[in-house]
């Protein structure tokens, strides 16, 4: 019983130093504004977690708009729940750029959609904007760099902003207030499993 009791004391004594600093990061963060999240690495989940996000932010009533690299052409589960909830979705319809192999249209298509996301980027009344697979679209070439830093920089103060895909450019990560890589340790896929509606699209 003494013992138990003993245990009981360190425990308490450790999270209460826990609390205590969480406690003090938590005074700490004063500054108020707008996010940039950047989610990248080789492995799945990077374009779940961004609309986890815009599903977080509508379930508070924030008003969100979405923009699609890469992946146009495939059934979407996300896209088919949030339009319902209303949330905006620009599409690059061609595919995956290894499906179409003509840079000259992929680059169009994603200029197409990029105007729309500059359009975002000005909008106040947008709280939180989703740039799916937005850093190939960088190392591509089909997007220049130095333009998508000037639209963020230049974006309402409050808007945050999520952008997802493999080789996010070193700028976008130093810019960015909280960078997440998500590591692949096992897929499926490669193992010659399909993927599964509901599960991987």
């Amino acid at each position: 019983m003494v013992a138990d009791n003993d245990k009981q004391q360190r425990h308490k004594a450790r999270q209460e130093k826990v609390k205590q600093q969480v406690d003090a990061k938590v005074a700490a963060a004063t500054e108020v504004k707008g996010l940039l999240l950047i989610i990248t690495g080789n492995g799945k989940g990077k374009s779940t977690s961004g609309f986890g996000t815009i599903a977080r932010a509508v379930g508070h009533g924030m008003k969100c708009s979405v923009a699609q690299f890469i992946k146009g052409t495939w059934e979407n589960g996300e896209r088919n729940l949030l339009e319902k909830l209303g949330v905006d979705f620009q599409v690059m319809a061609t595919g995956f750029t290894w499906e179409t192999q003509n840079k000259d249209a992929d680059t169009q298509a994603a200029q197409q959609v990029w105007q729309e996301c500059k359009r975002m980027l000005q909008d106040e009344s947008i709280d939180v904007i989703l740039f799916d697979e937005l850093t190939y679209m960088v190392s591509y070439g089909y997007i220049e760099l130095d333009e998508v830093v000037e639209a963020l920089n230049n974006r309402p103060k409050m808007q945050s902003v999520v952008i997802t895909g493999r080789a996010a450019h070193r700028t976008l990560i130093e810019m960015a207030d909280t960078v997440s890589e998500v590591k692949n340790v096992k897929h499926a896929f490669e193992s010659g499993v399909k993927a599964l509606k509901g599960v991987d699209w």
